[in-house]
């Protein structure tokens, strides 16, 4: 415990996809494992007011925490890194923070002064920075900044880095300076001129950079280290080598292998200890060392980019390594998908699970998808949109509304099965608008999601505008689509089920934006264990 929080900064230079999330997330574990009460925000330098608007293509998934605030996904590393919620005072982008100033300028608080970059943007984000360690909850705030250092519109959080070092004094911050130091194949060495430049280009600012953690695909030598050291200003033990892993879970031991947490708490003058990773560890040799494995289609129209279901992959390696299973995800794109090629698409699938999205295209292909596991009694698991899918396809095949639909893909349908929610009707504005973050759910005893949760009442997190209609819900129940969990408040149907099928169950909300090292996911590792009791009753 310490008594003033203090307060790390990661910065980036060469490239913005280095993996700072990745370091960061692995240092506050470190950190954490010693007793210190550790958290991460991000500062995104992009002036959308958050990612919720932003095509997946454009910045991988959107994350959403408890409190409802749609986030940048590194706070989803967070999460599962550490075992802590995050909220809305984790994720800070340019355009909040203009936003903020703005609104403060039309209320008069400037006392008609000219408002500008400094000092009112700069004081804007060193008082974002501080709201979690003036909260008293944390011994240590680290504080990723987006983006690369030299670009415009990361100067505003550079120079507010500046201004709190001078601030808060000596000691009380450290900055680390992820770099690349490239392999030349053609010369057969390692550069570290990338570095010198980024961390040259740092000082520029008036920020000199005390830990370097360099990212490469080969060791550092030592008379590679003692070069950056002299060069870039920094302690030979501060070049820390950050080398490619086989898997993110391996950084925080490879950090500590390094003795970044050490170097990272001399500066602080905090004592530094042997940081508990038992736990962090078992879970990692039954991730390495899985008894079987298991086949899922991950089913999406953006499974070219695997950042846009970022948690639903990080789910099932928690859940693998729950089960002792190794999971291999096959991504299929929803828009290629027919009833002509779904047999070789999905016939050798040990489980599939329909991935959310928004928008018609795409939809169906992931019908059709739907009815062949349905029909086949594969595993399946809908996720929001791939519930309500779920939902359409049994309409249209068991129920025979052939022409049902979700109001999202058709205004004019005759059976509109997924309507809008009744809060939704009359909202213009897309941004932060969606039914958001935690909702009740109540289970029915006798249902596959009951022996999941092993309760009768669960909080998860949602992102959506559209809903069971609960018009149809007797027709369906009656058919044999169960609504087997249900919102106390509003009777929004949250889980439906098959119940003559082994393994099918479609939720409303998100389960994968919970799944942590620590805590896997139960409905990840209840789906997995049902695709490996698949794969044995196939042969």
């Amino acid at each position: 415990m310490t008594t003033n929080p203090k307060y790390i900064f990661v910065t980036g230079g060469v490239s913005s996809s280095l993996g700072k999330g990745i370091i960061a997330a692995s240092l506050a574990k470190l950190l954490q494992a010693q007793g210190y009460r550790a958290t991460i925000q991000k500062l995104d330098p992009y002036i959308n007011i958050d990612p919720g608007t932003l095509n997946p293509y454009e910045h991988g998934e959107c994350y959403v925490t408890d409190d409802g605030a749609e986030t940048d996904l590194d706070l989803g590393h967070y999460e599962r890194f550490l075992n802590v919620p995050t909220s809305q005072a984790n994720n800070v982008t340019t355009g909040r923070i203009y936003q903020s100033v703005i609104d403060k300028e039309r209320r008069g608080e400037f006392l008609g002064k000219t408002v500008q970059v400094i000092p009112h943007i700069t004081d804007e984000i060193k008082r974002r920075i501080q709201i979690l360690g003036n909260s008293g909850d944390y011994d240590i705030v680290i504080t990723e900044i987006g983006g690369t250092v030299g670009d415009i519109e990361s100067l505003p959080y550079i120079e507010a880095v500046r201004q709190l070092e001078w601030d808060l004094g000596e000691h009380n911050t450290c900055v680390i300076h992820l770099t690349l130091v490239p392999y030349l194949s053609a010369a057969g060495e390692l550069k570290t001129k990338p570095t010198q430049h980024s961390v040259k280009t740092l000082m520029e600012s008036g920020v000199q950079a005390d830990i370097l953690v360099c990212r490469t695909e080969h060791p550092l030598n030592e008379g590679i280290k003692t070069k950056l050291a002299r060069f870039c200003n920094v302690k030979k033990e501060a070049v820390i080598e950050s080398i490619d892993a086989s898997t993110i879970y391996d950084v925080p031991n490879l950090m500590l292998e390094e003795g970044l947490d050490k170097v990272v708490l001399n500066q602080l003058q905090l004592k530094s200890d042997v940081p508990d990773l038992k736990r962090w560890n078992e879970f990692l040799n039954r991730h390495k060392n899985p008894k079987s494995e298991v086949t899922i289609g991950l089913i999406g129209k953006y499974v070219e980019l695997q950042d846009s279901y970022k948690s639903i992959l990080e789910s099932f390696i928690h859940a693998g390594a729950e089960n002792e299973v190794k999971v291999n995800v096959e991504p299929i794109h929803s828009e290629y998908l027919s009833e002509s090629n779904i047999e070789f698409k999905l016939g050798h699938l040990d489980g599939v699970l329909v991935a959310p999205g928004f928008g018609e295209r795409g939809i169906e292909g992931k019908i059709d998808a739907v009815r062949f596991v349905r029909e086949k009694n594969i595993p399946f698991l809908g996720i929001c949109l791939g519930m309500q899918m779920a939902v359409i396809e049994y309409a249209r095949n068991v129920l025979n509304l052939k022409d049902a639909n979700s109001v999202e893909m058709d205004e004019q349908t005759p059976d509109p099965v997924i309507n809008l929610m009744a809060s939704q009707k009359g909202v213009v504005n897309k941004g932060g608008t969606m039914r958001l973050g935690t909702w009740d759910c109540n289970i029915e005893k006798d249902s596959i999601a009951y022996k999941v949760y092993n309760t009768e009442t669960i909080t998860e997190r949602h992102r959506h505008r559209f809903e069971f209609n609960n018009d149809y819900k007797v027709q369906f129940e009656e058919a044999g689509m169960k609504a087997t969990g249900l919102n106390p408040e509003t009777g929004l149907v949250e889980i439906v089920e098959i119940p003559e099928n082994d393994w099918f169950v479609g939720v409303q909300y998100h389960p994968e934006y919970k799944s942590t090292v620590k805590n896997p996911h139960p409905l990840f590792v209840a789906f997995v264990a049902a695709a490996l009791k698949y794969k044995k009753k196939k042969k």
